[in-house]
């Protein structure tokens, strides 16, 4: 089973999408933009990519500044909440294939998972 977390305005995912397709994978594509992973599978995915919750953040969003997220004394748990809160702050895109995943930046990354 694939998934892609994808935001259809970004060109690398747009482009990581089209990959899979054109290597004959049709994941399951959740918009997180509309339907935000929950802390817990934002937890499972940080598993699978191997990277803590600092890791996945979009450092030169808005509400990072705002939230002040840069703050080294946050917990993995502050971090994933404010991601689930503000989905904005998600790294995309980023394809789960079962027990691994990987942010595709570049989308050539999504390949490993082949």
């Amino acid at each position: 089973m694939w998934t892609i977390y994808h935001n259809p305005r970004c060109s690398k995912s747009r482009q990581t999408l089209q990959l899979l397709q054109d290597n004959g994978v049709e994941p399951e594509v959740i918009l997180y933009l509309q339907n935000p992973p929950s802390a817990g599978d934002l937890k499972q995915i940080l598993q699978k990519l191997g990277m803590p919750a600092r890791d996945l953040l979009r450092t030169g969003e808005e509400p990072y500044k705002q939230l002040n997220l840069k703050d080294e004394e946050l917990s993995e748990a502050q971090l994933i909440e404010a991601m689930v809160e503000n989905p904005i702050l998600i790294q995309r895109p980023i394809v789960v294939k079962g027990d691994k995943a990987t942010i595709g930046r570049p989308p050539e990354n999504a390949l490993e998972l082949l």
